[in-house]
């Protein structure tokens, strides 16, 4: 059968599937009671800011829809923001606020929000509409990353962000996600973003893909998009170590976005990243988990 001899293939190419994921690696390696660590996004901020590593600015966190009165108040001090659930999942619900248009505020892709029209949408956080289990939630009002000028040439409107996979508290492998006017200058590969991989040792990319299909390219810039180094590799892959101690699981994706001013910024980690920086990498997963479990047994035997 066609499909025995596709799974035999994936296998042999050292592929990583779901079920090897859910069971070997989050599973084994991440303990349950760690999870709230991690589901929250003010959780995570409050232990970046206890073990040392940067991350976006948290300007305020409304906690009910009595909260709401507050919240002219708390924006006009900020010209510009960043709403988002504090248990939101797949980028859903978060707006990037860019500016001032009078009254109304400029979002990320120039289009004008209401006051009411924004605050619908954090009436919509509060309720839960974007968040994992759909139960209510918090509204978080965060630092808005200006990104690194070296970045403009292979990303688009939005903010391009660095995923790293850790394991057992070491990085095993990388992707750099751009994003594209398709995905509406989000950095959501399925959304339309490009995913390149990103060589562990030197930080630069080497292959790339835009809806599961290789890409050399960006649509947008026509800028190459292979080659790049990324910069503060050292320092990007120190905080994913850190953070993946602080936490305490084994198998975790942290997400790094890098600031024009205060350089790279942990965004957030999860605890049950996607296969898809598989194939932005065109290599499986598995044989770099195994070279990490040889390593540690090496070392506990001294």
């Amino acid at each position: 059968m066609f499909w025995r001899s596709r799974i035999r293939a994936l296998r042999a190419a050292g592929v990583l599937g779901m079920n090897a994921r859910n069971t070997g690696c989050i599973l084994d390696h991440n303990p349950r009671g760690r999870f709230p660590f991690v589901d929250s996004k003010r959780k995570m901020h409050e232990l970046c800011r206890e073990i040392g590593v940067p991350t976006p600015s948290l300007y305020a966190a409304l906690l009910s829809h009595s909260a709401l009165r507050r919240l002219p108040t708390l924006l006009e001090r900020h010209p510009d923001f960043v709403l988002k659930p504090d248990r939101g999942a797949g980028g859903r619900g978060i707006m990037v606020v860019t500016g001032r248009d009078g009254p109304n505020y400029v979002r990320h892709n120039g289009s004008l929000l209401t006051p009411e029209e924004l605050r619908q949408h954090v009436s919509g956080i509060l309720s839960g509409l974007f968040s994992l289990g759909g139960n209510e939630d918090e509204c978080l009002v965060q630092q808005r990353v200006v990104p690194d000028p070296a970045l403009s040439q292979i990303s688009y409107q939005g903010t391009a962000d660095i995923r790293v996979i850790v394991y057992r508290n070491e990085p095993v492998m990388a992707m750099l996600r751009l994003p594209t006017k398709a995905s509406g200058g989000r950095a959501n590969l399925h959304q339309g973003a490009i995913g390149a991989g990103v060589d562990i040792e030197t930080g630069l990319t080497h292959h790339a893909v835009l809806r599961d299909r290789k890409a050399e390219t960006h649509p947008d810039t026509s800028a190459s998009v292979i080659g790049f180094r990324v910069p503060y590799w050292s320092d990007i892959l120190e905080m994913s170590r850190r953070v993946s101690r602080a936490v305490g699981m084994g198998y975790i994706g942290a997400d790094i976005v890098l600031d024009r001013s205060r350089g790279p910024l942990l965004l957030e980690a999860n605890a049950r990243p996607g296969l898809a920086i598989q194939i932005s990498n065109a290599r499986g997963l598995r044989p770099e988990l195994e070279r990490v479990n040889e390593l540690k047994a090496a070392a506990a035997r001294g």
